[in-house]
Parts: C-alpha cells; sequence; structure tokens
C-alpha cells in the first residue's frame, strides 16, 4: 500500500500540532516535596509564590475566613487556607475538570490525568488506603476519593469517572469532597 505525499504531510502536521496538547508538564514542586516526594508543610505564601514564579492571590470567604492561591502556567491550581500569621498547614492540588493536560512532579509522584485509581490503591495500601465512590452531587460525579493518613496530615485523592487524578488535598482533617 503506497501512502500519497500529501496524506503523509497531513498525518505528520496533524501529530505536530496535536503534541502540545497532550504534552506531559511538571508542577516545578520540587523544592516544596521532601526526599520522600511528600509536601513540606508548614509553608508560606511567599516560599510557594516563589518556587511557583507566580503571585499569590489573597482572598476571603462569605465567613472572614483567609484562603491564597497560586494560578500555574501548566493549568494547575494551588490553594489553602491560611493560618494564623498566613502559616500554610494544608494544600489543594487541582486542575479544572475540562483540561485535558497531565501534570507531574507532584506529591507522591502523582501525576493528574494519568494516575489512575487502582494504582493508586496499591501505592497507598500500605498507609490504610480508603476508596469511596463519590456522589452525583459532588464535584466530580461518578468519580471516586481514596483517602490516605500520612504523619499528621490526611490526603484525599478525588478522580473523575474515567478513574483519572484531578485533585490532591493534603489537610489536617478530613474534608468532604463537595466543600471548596
Amino acid at each position: 500500500m503506497k501512502i500519497k505525499p500529501f496524506t503523509l504531510v497531513l498525518a505528520v502536521l496533524f501529530q505536530c500540532l496535536s503534541l502540545p496538547v497532550f504534552a506531559q508538564q511538571s508542577a516545578a514542586l520540587s523544592s516544596l516535596l521532601d526526599k520522600n516526594s511528600e509536601f513540606i508543610l508548614p509553608q508560606t505564601p511567599d516560599k510557594i509564590s516563589k518556587v511557583l514564579h507566580t503571585k499569590t492571590i489573597f482572598y476571603e470567604d462569605a465567613n472572614g475566613e483567609k484562603y491564597a492561591k497560586w494560578p500555574t502556567e501548566s493549568g494547575l491550581e494551588l490553594y489553602s487556607g491560611l493560618g494564623k500569621n498566613n502559616v500554610i498547614n494544608e494544600m489543594f492540588f487541582e486542575i479544572t475538570e475540562d483540561k485535558e493536560i497531565v501534570i507531574s512532579g507532584l506529591p507522591y509522584g502523582l501525576v493528574m490525568n494519568k494516575t489512575v485509581l487502582e494504582k493508586a490503591e496499591v501505592q497507598f495500601r500500605k498507609n490504610g488506603a480508603k476508596v469511596q465512590k463519590l456522589g452525583a452531587d459532588s464535584e466530580y460525579a461518578g468519580g471516586s476519593k481514596l483517602i490516605f493518613r500520612k504523619g499528621k496530615h490526611f490526603t484525599t485523592l478525588l478522580f473523575n469517572d474515567k478513574n483519572l487524578l484531578k485533585s490532591i488535598r493534603i489537610t489536617t482533617e478530613l474534608v468532604d469532597p463537595s466543600v471548596n
């Protein structure tokens, strides 16, 4: 079977154009992770801004609780509640459901939009990981959440209905996924 030159050019062009859409990007968090690839807490907004090369956006919710967030060029967004003296003791890592980007360099060696539930279950089995189905009213309806405790922090991994990792939440207590 012969391939016509025009068909070959179109195929190569299409692959070149589609490559950046699915290219894996790094979250560039290495200096915020310890030797076990765990996110180092507590942190400060200034240190996170410096590492991510982005400005901290400070805001308050309706109850007057203070928060900070760091949207990155990769499409990953980090956010956290602020404690006394703006100390950060929890961290949330999110990408929006409609973003088809793959982001590596995250805590525990996880990769957004690539790590699947089954792999995470095996990886965190020794930490007593428990899986629960998410309800229709949750952020990732039809998906699952995997929860485990490591030290004094709980980690909740949220997966969409295709079992792809969409969110990492490192908290001092368990947080319901319907709460943003």
